[in-house]
């Protein structure tokens, strides 16, 4: 007897696994990891658990702030070198931890609360740090926004946005050397740039090709019968 081919069935996934790698892939765009981070992942093992790691590192900051250790000079690059140090190290982890949804929050405001707080003390002009702090917000915003859609920002941004390690280290190197305005002014406007111009094109990008669907959808939706017909016929003859 002669038999059609089975066609072999393709493996249905894993509803948990399916949302666990999603949650997981949030988690990491969230913490706006940089080309360090990356480079580092593979080569330090399973890394340290993201939330204690990162809330130790905010404490130990505000402890340096508020004793009054940090001073204009080297010592500036001490608040940057305990992220390194403490947060680096959970770049790793698949930030599936009942509490690991606070590892993005805790490490974008710890962030925040270095840049300032080296910004003040090497006496940058404070509406640069509000513009700094205001671009890599967006950023984030911006990032959260479309991952909450299914609309993935290209991994080249993260890169080319240098991630929260290496732009610590810059505005750590510029106030070590007294240098802090000029290396502010600069990643600022470099940034807003970057930011700016991938986020405007991407969200024309996608209102095009959203508008394009839906017109193919209404020319459909007003073809008469007929026409449908004849179109549909006129498909299966070329094929």
């Amino acid at each position: 007897m002669i038999t059609q081919p089975q066609a072999m069935a393709t493996p249905t996934p894993d509803p948990d696994e399916e949302r666990r790698r999603i949650q997981t892939a949030r988690l990491l765009a969230y913490r706006d990891d940089g080309p360090l981070a990356h480079a580092l992942a593979g080569k330090i093992g399973r890394g340290l658990p993201p939330v204690p790691a990162t809330l130790v590192a905010l404490l130990a900051i505000i402890g340096l702030i508020v004793a009054g250790v940090l001073v204009p000079g080297p010592i500036l690059l001490l608040p940057v070198a305990i992220m390194l140090l403490l947060v680096l190290p959970t770049a790793p982890r698949n930030h599936l931890g009942r509490f690991d949804w606070l590892t993005p929050p805790l490490l974008r405001g710890t962030e925040f609360l270095t840049m300032i707080a080296i910004g003040l003390v090497a006496d940058a002009p404070r509406w640069l740090l509000f513009v700094l702090v205001y671009v890599v917000g967006y950023h984030t915003y911006d990032t959260v926004y479309r991952t909450r859609q299914s609309i993935w920002p290209p991994a080249w941004v993260f890169h080319a946005g240098l991630g929260w390690e290496v732009r610590l280290l810059i505005i750590g190197a510029g106030a070590a050397f007294g240098a802090l305005t000029p290396v502010l002014a600069v990643l600022t406007a470099y940034l807003f740039v970057l930011f700016a111009v991938e986020s405007v094109t991407s969200w024309v990008r996608l209102d095009k090709s959203s508008a394009q669907a839906g017109a193919d959808a209404e020319q459909d939706l007003e073809a008469s019968p007929e026409e449908a017909m004849e179109q549909a016929n006129g498909e299966a003859a070329k094929g």
